[in-house]
């Protein structure tokens, strides 16, 4: 699926992707910090209506039942403190005592109290918890739908410790956690979508300069590879139209005059520079043909004293790149064959297939304990791959090595 999309397209999607994996994030981030900001608000209400209004209006009457000053705490918090989303109004002695509410019904009644309902008594603070509606205190505030107790210790009459605490709509700070979040996460998604839209001209710019950079790195590749091939050629032809061709004069004019032993030496010398030309311009290789390269390539080890044998099959039609692949890998072969394996004799052949097969009767060696093989050899395998065939290396310590291609 990658390769059916441009790269533009894969940055842009990726880009959107990343923008809408930010946005849920931050999306869940403002709605956690608008619900904590709105329960805080929550808080400093209560905190204000219970230092600022309720506390100082307390008299020592309340605590008693007195008639009279219960009137007038209750016209207090009716008028200052009993404002949406306040609904309930209620305020406990130590005991567990309602000792005055707005529902009337309440005061003097006694309810066990939680742990941390308890400790607001000694320790200042502010607690907030989601109300039970089945619990018997708050029968009568069923019906109103979800509400939220908050609960503050304030101080009464006489040194007495009193416990604040009043019931809000889970609505009105849901409301207001929707507000904030209504407010913020526009926002939010704007400043995202603003940046992915900056990013993608941008990945659009960096593509096409890249694309310009490739390709001029391919055409200043393609200049060298071409201004080598040619400098190859020019080298390849000089030596062929000019050294190897006085060679060859010299060799029938020493073969003429029967001096057999220089004569050999020139031929000996011809073939190592028809070698050299084949490896400096493959086109030699294929004029030449693939038998009379490798008739070069064995020269040498000829002369070393080393017996040789070679064998092409007749007929065979390659292509100028398997021609070429068989003979840099015997030429590969042949060259170690010369420099480690103290062999008497090598055997090449060539059959259809084809399949290229290079035997020697040296030391051979051992499987290698290096998973990395020889640079050449490597190569060449590498090269086999690439034209769909195998390099097998088979090799017995005393007894020789084969090198075996088949494409």
């Amino acid at each position: 699926m990658r390769r059916l999309l441009s790269p533009v397209t894969q940055f842009a999607l990726s880009g959107l992707l990343v923008v809408l994996a930010v946005a849920v994030v931050g999306v869940l981030a403002v709605r956690h910090i608008s619900r904590n900001e709105a329960l805080r608000d929550a808080k400093q209400v209560t905190e204000l209506a219970g230092n600022a209004v309720v506390a100082p209006a307390i008299e020592p009457g309340v605590l008693t039942g007195n008639q009279q000053s219960l009137e007038k705490l209750d016209r207090v918090v009716r008028f200052y403190v009993l404002r949406d989303p306040v609904v309930r109004v209620k305020l406990w002695d130590e005991s567990g005592r309602i000792v005055y509410s707005d529902e009337p019904r309440l005061i003097g009644k006694r309810f066990a109290l939680e742990p941390d309902e308890r400790a607001l008594f000694r320790h200042p603070g502010v607690h907030a918890d989601v109300s039970d509606l089945t619990r018997p205190e708050n029968r009568f505030e069923a019906g109103r739908g979800a509400l939220r107790e908050v609960y503050l210790g304030i101080p009464g009459p006489h040194g007495t410790r009193l416990l604040f605490e009043t019931y809000l709509r889970e609505g009105a700070i849901s409301a207001e956690t929707h507000r904030v979040w209504r407010d913020v996460i526009p926002i939010v998604l704007g400043v995202l979508l603003a940046l992915w839209l900056v990013q993608v001209p941008l990945g659009w710019s960096l593509s096409r300069r890249l694309k310009r950079g490739q390709r001029e790195r391919e055409e200043l590749l393609y200049q060298a590879v071409t201004a080598s091939e040619h400098e190859r050629r020019r080298l390849a032809r000089d030596l062929h139209d000019g050294v190897v061709q006085d060679l060859v004069a010299v060799s029938l004019t020493l073969g003429a005059a029967q001096d057999h032993e220089t004569g050999a030496q020139v031929r000996q010398a011809i073939r190592r520079l028809r070698t050299l030309l084949v490896e400096l311009y493959p086109d030699d290789l294929h004029r030449q043909g693939l038998g009379g390269a490798l008739e070069d390539l064995l020269a040498p080890l000829q002369s070393q004293g080393m017996r040789t044998e070679l064998h092409v099959d007749e007929g065979l039609e390659l292509g100028r790149g398997t021609e070429a692949l068989l003979y840099r890998t015997a030429h590969e072969a042949l060259r170690n064959v010369a420099a480690h394996s103290h062999a008497s004799s090598v055997h090449v052949s060539v059959t259809r297939g084809p399949t290229l097969e290079v035997t020697d009767d040296g030391d051979g060696f051992d499987a290698p304990t290096d998973t990395r093989p020889h640079l050449g050899l490597r190569m060449l395998d590498d090269l086999a791959r690439e034209h769909g065939g195998t390099l097998e290396i088979r090799s017995t310590p005393g007894r020789g090595t084969s090198i075996l291609l088949k494409l």
